[in-house]
């Protein structure tokens, strides 16, 4: 029995005591009369699950027939032997039938296994540890419940509103088209986003909101999209945040309807027809059609499906997809026609948040030219520094839970800022210095008679004199990817390659590349002409229809995918996460992992359904380099990253030794790492000589043919 203990021990660490006891004299009262393992898992089982979660039946089923073989070795031997008693001896059987009457009992022996019922186990006996088991339990939940956070924490919002204004928007006599929200505060669960803030967005400016991941720019344009903070209930708002709902309604159709005011006229209108053409008498149908026709050509109504076909081609979609219900369409492409419905509709606000993510080059070079005329107010989140750099007049700056307004685009932003830290780094150096100079003085005349009031004065001095505090940079964000060894060439080839889905739809053919240990290769091409099923052809995860792909045998592919980051365990911290995808390390190397990616302290322990976009993506980034891999394969890798985090980016890919494929719209990381540019296109791919420059001014005589069209 003592061997048992030990092993219920050592299966179960942390089983009760009052259960491990019941367990015990279950097994201690009826060792001589178990047969089988499914005869002690029917007496145990039951508590063995309740102490066990993570144990399937399957588990438990074998850990009870390893209890039966240290309780009766005899037992493991005889498995083959089915349920029946193994004989100590030799019987004569013919000699027990002729005394059958007598050893009646002696024969049933043999083939009958009888049970004292004595020794059964005791059903209220397992029902009372059941029942303590099971409320320990819930008190245990109880208490978790209270120390970790509900994971799907929700964001709050309050200001001070202006008393003139307040008073304008009760009388409804607000014309005003500027915004100003004073002193307000966001809050996501118990962290403070902003604190005390101001934002003032004047009509007709382009605004770019940066700053870095998890400081709440998503959030805030979300408070102020869903009214929890307040503007001018005559300004409208349009937030592009969600996708179009997919159903029959045709593309071009369904960016119409967002014009709501041509809608109800053409409604009006076909009613008024419907009318007329059913005989009726009213006289002032006629004249109620006119005034329709009026105010339709007033809103040049005629001219908005082409307004709308524009709109929608710039952004990718051809003469046929236009024509094509929206639940034809994949999420990315919904995403587009919600963005191209906002153009069309043009509200006094227009709120993006990061729009450059589900485009190609092309449709970012057609959507920073669009926007450079937007009539309106915009206020955008973007971390493509090119797209700050051509879009916006004004850049607010988030950060130390306040908003700091830059007039300029991104480029002058980072000039003024810079020369405005210096210029603070200086006043607070030149401040400390004097303090220091008069500190000094009183220290050395404290006690001299005849310069006391000098002293007194230079006391009073210094304790008018404002108090600056130390300027508190920003830490810089560094990304270390994992050390790689040599391979010696070839490293990786393709050759010869087709694909197509069906016969019908070549995907491309007659593809011929390379890559190196050296290589930083950026493929390039509008949406839909197979750069990700290139990269799946590469690491081998789709075979071409015809054509080779050789790799080193050496060869372990990092792949960052597109979905990467919406694949993870929202449920666990990023911690656990790491535990779950590479079990067996210690913590210290998990935490060391999601360090070098910038997942460190309190971050580290947050649920993943806490986290920001672009913390999400650092926690994908340490979950695929955990395998140390040679060759990365990332498919838009900067998705959801701030405009530091892609800079850090840049820099761990130049300074990694091993090779680089990726997929990116970003300009300036494809200008900052890549040495050879593929363009996806017309079926085939190939090297583009001359580099993005070269890629650039292909895709603008592109746009420039459509337009002249």
């Amino acid at each position: 029995m003592g061997s048992c203990r030990e092993y219920i021990k050592n299966v179960f660490p942390s089983i009760d005591e009052d259960f491990r006891q019941y367990v015990e004299s279950v097994l201690e009262t009826s060792a001589d009369e178990f047969e089988d393992g499914e005869e002690v898992y029917d007496a145990i089982g039951a508590v063995l699950h309740e102490v066990s979660a993570d144990k399937t039946e399957e588990d438990i089923k074998n850990i009870c027939e390893e209890l039966l073989n240290l309780l009766r070795p005899e037992k493991s031997t005889s498995k083959t032997n089915g349920n029946l008693r193994i004989l100590d001896g030799p019987i004569h059987l013919g000699s027990m039938a002729e005394n059958q009457e007598n050893n009646v009992e002696e024969i049933k022996s043999i083939w009958v296994a009888q049970r004292d019922d004595t020794l059964k186990v005791n059903a209220k006996k397992l029902e009372k540890a059941q029942a303590k088991l099971q409320e320990k339990q819930e008190k245990r939940g109880k208490e978790i419940k209270m120390i970790v956070p509900p994971k799907l924490q929700t964001a709050s919002a309050s200001q001070v509103i202006n008393k003139k204004d307040s008073k304008l928007e009760a009388k409804g006599s607000n014309r005003a088209q500027d915004i100003r929200i004073e002193n307000f505060d966001i809050a996501y669960g118990d962290k403070v986003l902003l604190q005390g803030a101001d934002i003032t967005l004047a009509f007709g400016r382009r605004y770019g909101l940066v700053g870095r991941n998890g400081l709440g720019k998503s959030t805030l344009l979300n408070m102020i999209s869903s009214g929890n903070l307040k503007i001018p209930s005559h300004i409208s708002i349009l937030h592009v945040e969600q996708e179009v709902i997919g159903d029959e309604t045709l593309a071009l159709d369904s960016v119409l309807e967002c014009d709501t005011v041509r809608q109800s006229l053409l409604e009006k209108e076909k009613q008024i027809g419907a009318a007329i053409n059913s005989g009726s008498n009213d006289p002032d149908l006629n004249t109620q059609l006119s005034e329709v026709y009026i105010q339709l050509q007033n809103i040049e109504a005629d001219k908005a499906p082409a307004k709308a076909s524009i709109i929608l081609a710039g952004l990718g979609f051809t003469s046929q997809m236009q024509q094509n219900p929206t639940k034809t369409f994949s999420g990315g492409w919904r995403m587009r026609l919600a963005l191209a419905r906002a153009l069309f509709s043009r509200p006094d606000l227009l709120l993006l948040d990061e729009p450059t993510n589900m485009l190609d080059i092309k449709a970012i070079i057609w959507l920073e030219t669009y926007l450079q005329n937007w009539p309106t107010t915009l206020l955008v989140v973007s971390h493509d520094r090119n797209f700050l750099d051509t879009v916006p007049t004004d850049i607010l700056y988030l950060h130390s839970q306040r908003i700091e307004p830059y007039r300029g685009n991104y480029e002058q932003f980072e000039k003024t800022k810079t020369e405005k830290l210096k210029n603070q780094q200086r006043e607070y150096d030149a401040q400390l210095q004097q303090r220091q100079h008069v500190q000094e003085f009183i220290d050395r005349f404290r006690y001299n008679a005849n310069r006391a009031a000098l002293v007194q004065s230079k006391i009073k001095m210094l304790e008018k004199m404002p108090e600056l505090k130390p300027l508190v940079k920003e830490t810089e964000v560094v990304l270390r990817l994992p050390e790689t060894e040599a391979l010696s060439p070839p490293i990786l080839q393709i050759n010869e390659v087709m694909f197509y889905y069906n016969k019908d739809k070549v995907i491309f053919s007659n593809v011929n590349l390379g890559a190196t240990m050296e290589s930083r290769i950026c493929i390039v091409g509008d949406n839909g002409a197979g750069k990700t099923t290139l990269l799946k052809i590469i690491m081998g995860i789709l075979s071409p229809t015809s054509g080779s792909r050789h790799v080193h045998r050496n060869l372990k592919f990092g792949y960052f995918s597109q979905h990467h980051v919406d694949q993870l365990d929202m449920n666990v911290n990023s911690v656990e996460l790491l535990q779950q995808q590479f079990p067996g390390k210690p913590i210290e190397e998990y935490r060391r992992q999601l360090g070098s990616f910038g997942v460190s302290g309190d971050l580290a322990l947050q649920t993943v359904s806490s986290l920001s976009g672009g913390q999400k993506s650092r926690v994908a980034f340490a979950s695929m380099c955990m395998g140390r891999p040679n060759f990365l394969v990332l498919d838009e890798p900067t998705n959801h990253l701030d405009i530091e985090t892609i800079e850090a980016l840049g820099k761990a890919i130049k300074k990694y030794t091993g090779g680089v494929i990726l997929v990116s719209h970003d300009e300036r990381l494809i200008r900052m790492v890549t040495n050879e540019l593929w363009h996806c296109g017309n079926s085939t791919v190939k090297s583009i000589e001359g580099g993005f420059d070269e890629y650039r001014k292909i895709v603008e005589q592109e746009l420039e043919a459509a337009n002249a069209k």
